[in-house]
């Protein structure tokens, strides 16, 4: 990749990587689904992958305006994000416990979405690309509605799947992503 030169630039390096980011997650989330032991955790994974695909969608129409092909980038810190995810699966059991580390994963990857959301409807803004800091706006503000929805259902799912789990483990305050 050639050196950064502009606002423009790392604008553009900030959607590319969010972009690959989503797409990583398109893939990862059926195999989540598939080792949750919970059926409200996999409904939960199958509704976030309808949602990550939108999301994708709309990152396309902001390339689309921009007049950008949206690859080129590898987003490294959702595919370690991702990695830690499959290596728990790999080493445990469809189970409570596995369903409380899907949990887990799954925030982390959601904290990393909504910073990366958050930076580039920032630089958007900066660069007076007003309709995609408005397409990222909603997309971020999707992404903290439906965690809000999903923090009550994640907290009923801990204490019905993972009371035994709470006392040192996870407290039932986790969300379900």
């Amino acid at each position: 990749m050639a050196k950064m030169q502009t606002m423009e630039d790392l604008f553009i390096d900030e959607l590319k990587d969010l972009y690959d980011a989503e797409k990583q997650i398109v893939k990862a989330l059926p195999k989540m689904m598939k080792a949750a032991s919970s059926e409200e955790l996999k409904s939960a994974f199958e509704e976030h992958l309808e949602v990550t695909k939108n999301q994708v969608q709309r990152l396309e129409e902001i390339f689309g305006k921009l007049d950008v092909t949206p690859k080129g980038k590898k987003c490294h810190g959702m595919q370690g994000l991702l990695e830690e995810g499959q290596e728990l699966i790999e080493k445990e059991d469809p189970s409570p416990l596995l369903d409380a580390g899907l949990i887990a994963a799954a925030q982390k990857v959601e904290h990393y979405e909504m910073a990366g959301y958050g930076t580039a409807r920032t630089f958007a803004q900066m660069l007076g690309h007003k309709e995609a800091a408005q397409l990222l706006e909603e997309t971020q503000r999707r992404e903290r509605n439906r965690r809000e929805a999903d923090r009550s259902g994640g907290e009923r799912h801990q204490r019905r799947s993972h009371g035994s789990l709470r006392n040192g483990i996870i407290s039932a305050s986790t969300t379900v992503i």
